[in-house]
């Protein structure tokens, strides 16, 4: 298919926003209608784990259905599109970005299973943490403010994990998933910050998704796991992971990022963390320790300091 050029300027063009630093992005205040979009997006990234934990199907299962559900949203509307499809070479990244995506999920929710979901979803939220020593394992710099963040949030992380130390071998294996769900993710996202250069995010996002879903196909064919025969509220629980955390959370994100910067929308996504802990408190009634909390909040500061320190090199 070929591409229009004025539709080529215009991505171009916002793929050089997209990686501009914040202050060329525009200043003041957020107008309230995307603060309110804000706080959507955040509540749907945060519902994730209450209901991936609230759906009785294998973790495996869960993961896959969310991602062939996704896909089967995105796909149609990027081959009916005019975008070009990308070359080989871009298309074998996306893929390879999918089979990190798939890793993720696959590590991730099993580990809702074995540990608690703040704790859970406290250690998969390291990710820009594991960035960050995969920038440095490629040569790129990176700033001692930006150490001394990762320094602080994996004390935090520490803290968190700690909770479950003493509990069972169940809830070290759960962190440890968590721990790995993380990394993968931070491999995701490396993959795909050069890949979304010269590749629309629709397309890459189909692709990705399309490829995350192949693979857990075969890990769920591989392992048994059941892939149907759920009751309603499991169905209901998938329908409603797949519209809220990713349809409505992560694409309400990617929307943002056309009025406000990529730090700001990594700082505003994390949130998830106490928000996710807060739904389970009241979903699940899982109310975490307060050590938890803490934990949560030391690492928040510091994935924090880690983001802003980026920022101001970018």
């Amino acid at each position: 298919m070929s591409r229009d050029p004025q539709q080529s300027t215009r991505s171009v063009r916002g793929e050089r926003l997209l990686h501009a630093p914040a202050d060329r992005r525009g200043r003041g205040a957020l107008p309230p209608l995307e603060i309110a979009l804000l706080a959507l997006a955040v509540l749907g990234i945060s519902l994730s784990a209450p209901l991936a934990t609230y759906a009785a199907a294998p973790a495996l299962a869960i993961a896959f259905w969310r991602n062939v559900m996704a896909s089967a949203v995105l796909m149609p509307r990027v081959v009916t599109g005019r975008n070009r499809w990308p070359g080989k070479a871009d298309l074998a990244l996306s893929a390879l970005a999918g089979l990190f995506l798939a890793a993720h999920f696959g590590t991730w929710i099993p580990s809702l299973n074995m540990t608690s979901v703040a704790a859970s979803t406290a250690l998969v939220c390291t990710t820009p943490l594991w960035t960050g020593v995969i920038a440095k394992a490629r040569g790129r710099s990176v700033s001692a403010a930006a150490w001394g963040g990762m320094l602080l949030a994996l004390v935090g992380v520490t803290v968190v994990s700690s909770v479950d130390v003493g509990s069972s071998s169940r809830a070290i294996v759960g962190d440890a998933l968590a721990l790995v769900g993380g990394a993968c993710m931070a491999a995701y996202l490396t993959v795909g910050e050069s890949v979304r250069r010269r590749v629309d995010t629709g397309t890459y996002t189909a692709v990705c998704y399309g490829t995350a879903a192949v693979a857990l196909l075969v890990a769920c064919l591989a392992t048994g796991s059941d892939l149907i025969g759920f009751d309603t509220r499991t169905w209901a629980a998938l329908f409603g992971l797949t519209i809220a955390g990713q349809l409505v959370g992560h694409s309400l994100l990617n929307r943002s990022l056309s009025v406000v910067s990529g730090s700001t929308v990594a700082v505003v996504s994390l949130l998830e963390v106490p928000g996710a802990s807060f739904l389970a408190a009241i979903l699940l009634g899982q109310a975490p320790a307060l050590p938890v909390y803490l934990g949560v909040a030391v690492t928040l500061i510091g994935v924090y300091i880690v983001i802003r320190a980026e920022s101001r090199v970018s």
